[in-house]
């Protein structure tokens, strides 16, 4: 295939999100050809449309879970992916017309070293490096989306849990809104949401207690 001439005029691009050290981290990979190789950009691939109805085509959900295997050699788990927007301006991929459908994805930072050991793929902040990044295509635009569209999810508890490990302090959850919102929350009506999810069982005590150097437990 001719990377110079766009494969197909549908497409899927994803934005994986993790949460690392307090800061909102985002997986990018590296590209393999052009247009814009060896540039940095977000998973994505060309949607196979099957063959004028004797062959059937791939399902844009499929596809998405395809790219995310894929990228991060992690099996993609129910509820994981969520379709949020679509981008076709006509100019955004010099090959040709491609419309791209925009999934998002969130990883448990129990996975993240390990998804950031593949070769050309690796986590870069979301405020601190990717500003500074030229990425390819419309990739900025749809981070940009994405990050937005993360920030407006961040009173739901299961965005929130899908980004602190399978144990986890109040401070560790906390700090995951803080790093989403791009800004402190606050400690009180955070403390009060929490006694609340517990209350209503989303979130369980685990047994045992976590030490934090000299501090009191958590």
């Amino acid at each position: 295939m001719n990377p110079a001439v766009a494969p197909s005029p549908l497409a899927v691009d994803l934005a994986i999100f993790t949460v690392t050290e307090a800061d909102l981290k985002v997986l990018l990979v590296r590209r393999q050809a052009p247009p814009f190789k060896d540039a940095w950009s977000m998973p994505g691939d060309a949607v196979d449309l099957g063959d004028m109805g004797r062959r059937p085509g791939e399902h844009l959900g499929s596809a998405a879970r395809r790219i995310l295997e894929t990228s991060t050699g992690l099996p993609s788990q129910p509820g994981q992916l969520q379709q949020f927007q679509a981008f076709g301006r006509s100019e955004r991929d010099p090959r040709g017309r491609v419309v791209t459908v925009a999934w998002l994805a969130r990883v448990s930072p129990d996975f993240a070293p390990m998804v950031a050991l593949r070769r050309g793929v690796d986590w870069f902040s979301v405020n601190d490096e990717v500003p500074w990044m030229r990425l390819a295509l419309d990739h900025a635009e749809i981070l940009a989306a994405a990050t937005l569209h993360l920030q407006q999810q961040s009173a739901d508890t299961q965005t929130l849990l899908a980004l602190v490990p399978a144990t986890f302090t109040v401070s560790d959850l906390q700090a995951a809104e803080s790093a989403v919102l791009e800004r402190p929350s606050d400690t009180r009506a955070f403390r009060r949401r929490f006694d609340r999810w517990v209350s209503e069982g989303l979130i369980a005590r685990a047994p045992g207690k976590r030490h934090m150097g000299r501090a009191r437990p958590a």
